[in-house]
């Protein structure tokens, strides 16, 4: 049996049970696994030979999750800012995909997201993109969870022609990778405004069978709503209800524009909305009503959205905004408190992504994926309340140290070398790719 690591940092926020912070204590981690939270005196006696890491100044948390991404985009931060979601998918960036989205794009690209995410404090990322092998070899080489979306669209791109060929390609890799401990899979049809009534049957077909989510944008926008209502007869939510799709395994992405009658269907339902805060800001969709779905029992997970929409991947960005703007739209300062941000960025992501009995709360017999911060330094002093200074005060430059399956895959801010080497001149020639324009 390998040795075990103790970890003893100032203050351990294990998310369960609910609105603990604990002082003195030590998380033991064996291999992949937390094996025990006890006193930190009992741990040291009792694991007397066990290498520690020692950190007084720290917050240790679980891996953030993020739970809604396109990784792969990261190649398109900054490329067509400060216009709406149609203009800017319909001139923008649907173009600069069908020229230069290829598997080597989505590696390099993913790669160099999940060096962003990690550096931030996340360890798990959920995924909807064209060529999800591609994606799935960078996180697996760079020791990251993903849960890797088995996306399907009505028009034919360079990965698929058709619906139909879109998920057999999802479901063989799925079927390859499925006893990978680090990868995950989940049926990602785009959008309702995007994929027909038959192509969704198939995929409300396949989540019953093989017990996946299904993750799609939905009610992201009024246009969005108003087009469904002319189309279809009935708003995004109520299609996918009439379709098979409204249950446990909905991870309904964005969620913006919801009645309350919408917001007690998700609850009935238990399905799970995922807040991307900065998305929706920047691209001008709307208010989510996020006060409002906590309030009723609505699962809420946080996500980044892609680094073309945001334009960062940074989850303690995303759960301070999550809060302040909670408070705003309800006009409640008691709507969404910290601890209920943090939730939403760990154990939520993790309850939507169906990993809740792996990652997303330090406990026993759950994976070491977790997350050190450092609470020093003139901008986070004094601390009277650790969980308060994660969601308002801290940044994910305060990261110090990241965990996955029990892997240090960041050390006192530094990432591995395999990770990093060559990043930075790849990220080049895609931009100039990209910058060349057709025919480049």
């Amino acid at each position: 049996m390998a040795e075990p690591t103790l970890i003893l940092p100032r203050w351990i926020v294990p998310i369960e049970p609910e609105g603990v912070v604990l002082e003195g204590q030590a998380v033991v981690l064996r291999e992949a696994r937390i094996e025990a939270v006890l006193e930190a005196q009992e741990a040291c006696a009792r694991y007397a030979d066990a290498e520690r890491v020692e950190l007084p100044e720290h917050a240790l948390l679980p891996g953030l999750v993020n739970a809604h991404t396109h990784a792969a985009m990261t190649l398109m931060r900054g490329l067509a800012d400060d216009l709406p979601l149609m203009r800017w998918l319909n001139e923008h960036i649907w173009p600069v995909e069908m020229r230069h989205v290829t598997p080597e794009f989505v590696r390099d690209g993913t790669l160099i997201a999940c060096a962003e995410m990690l550096r931030g404090g996340i360890t798990c990322f959920n995924d909807m993109y064209f060529y999800p092998e591609a994606a799935l070899e960078a996180a697996q080489s760079a020791g990251m969870r993903s849960v890797m979306g088995m996306i399907v669209v009505d028009f034919p791109t360079a990965y698929a022609s058709d619906p139909d060929d879109y998920l057999q390609k999802g479901l063989a890799l799925r079927d390859r990778y499925r006893d990978e401990p680090l990868a995950s899979f989940c049926l990602a049809p785009h959008a309702p405004y995007t994929v027909s009534d038959d192509a969704l049957r198939k995929v409300a077909m396949l989540a019953g069978e093989l017990d996946v989510p299904v993750h799609i944008h939905v009610h992201e926008t009024d246009e969005e709503v108003e087009r469904s209502v002319a189309t279809h007869g009935v708003r995004p939510l109520e299609r996918l209800r009439r379709l098979g799709l409204l249950g446990p395994n909905l991870i309904a992405v964005h969620a913006v524009h919801l009645t309350e009658d919408e917001i007690l269907l998700l609850f009935h339902h238990n399905a799970s909305v995922v807040h991307c805060p900065s998305s929706n800001l920047k691209l001008a969709s709307g208010f989510a009503p996020l006060a409002a779905l906590v309030g009723q029992g609505v699962n809420v997970a946080l996500g980044t959205d892609g680094a073309a929409s945001n334009n960062r991947l940074d989850l303690f960005g995303e759960m301070r905004l999550a809060a302040l703007l909670a408070k705003a739209v309800a006009r409640n300062a008691e709507a969404i408190p910290a601890h209920s941000a943090l939730r939403a960025a760990t154990l939520g992501g993790a309850t939507a992504l169906g990993l809740e009995a792996r990652i997303g709360s330090i406990v026993a017999g759950k994976d070491a994926d977790l997350t050190a911060v450092r609470i020093a330094g003139p901008e986070l002093s004094p601390c009277y309340d650790p969980v308060s200074h994660l969601v308002y005060a801290a940044g994910r430059e305060h990261v110090s140290d990241v965990w996955v399956r029990g892997q240090r895959l960041l050390e006192a801010g530094a990432l591995r070398d395999s990770l990093t080497t060559g990043l930075e001149s790849r990220c080049d020639l895609w931009q100039n790719l990209i910058k060349r324009g057709p025919g480049s």
